[in-house]
């Protein structure tokens, strides 16, 4: 087992309001309507002030939420038996880490001649504000590949085939940038379910399409 099993009981999601000082105009905070596993987090819907779940660390010392670890255990041993050598390069984060992300994105924008409202838009499609971050609830895992061993495109091709199969979805396809606001991540995977990970798959769909949100 190259994942390892430690549970982190009642993590908080963290205290987003008072990095964002308040929440913007329009925002919304995500509603448990449809179960956790549905939660929708983004750029319109917040992370639940008072979200709390157990995280369960990896031997690599990232987290994900517990009730996701044996359907991620059970890919990555499906994916390195079909010689696959790959690992979870991020996992949990708190909000403070998802802003400092965020601010050193902007950063480098700016450093390279961007003025600070062009650098902070460029950052923000690739950074989601905190609080709008899947990874701060520990659903969602950026999978990357050994590149001693395979390319990422290897990686990235097998989990396209064949991580619907375990509840995971390609959460920022290609052709849905334009709803999701998130350019194509082809290494970020967001579990939802066998159920709902299947139907997205077969009908080429994201999960603001699936939850009626687009």
């Amino acid at each position: 087992m190259l994942l390892a099993f430690v549970a982190l009981k009642n993590f908080p999601a963290g205290a987003i309001s008072s990095l964002l000082g308040g929440l913007p105009a329009g925002a919304k905070t995500a509603t448990l309507d449809n179960g956790w596993n549905l939660i929708l987090i983004n750029r319109e819907n917040y992370i639940p002030e008072d979200y709390k779940f157990e995280l369960t660390e990896l031997s690599n010392g990232q987290k994900v939420d517990s009730r996701i670890y044996p359907a991620l255990q059970q890919m990555f041993d499906d994916a390195r038996a079909a010689g696959l050598h790959l690992f979870v390069g991020a996992g949990y984060r708190t909000a403070k880490y998802q802003r400092q992300l965020l601010d050193e994105k902007t950063e480098a924008y700016e450093n390279e001649g961007n003025s600070p409202s062009e650098a902070r838009k460029l950052a923000e499609a690739w950074v989601a504000l905190p609080g709008t971050s899947e990874h701060q609830i520990g659903i969602a895992v950026d999978i990357n590949a050994d590149k001693d061993y395979n390319s990422g495109d290897e990686v990235y091709n097998w989990l396209a085939e064949n991580a619907f199969r375990y509840g995971f979805i390609k959460r920022y396809p290609s052709d849905k940038t334009s709803i999701t606001g998130v350019i194509n991540e082809p290494w970020h995977y967001r579990y939802v379910g066998t159920e709902a990970a299947k139907e997205i798959q077969d009908r080429g769909i994201c999960l603001e399409e699936y939850l009626g949100e687009a």
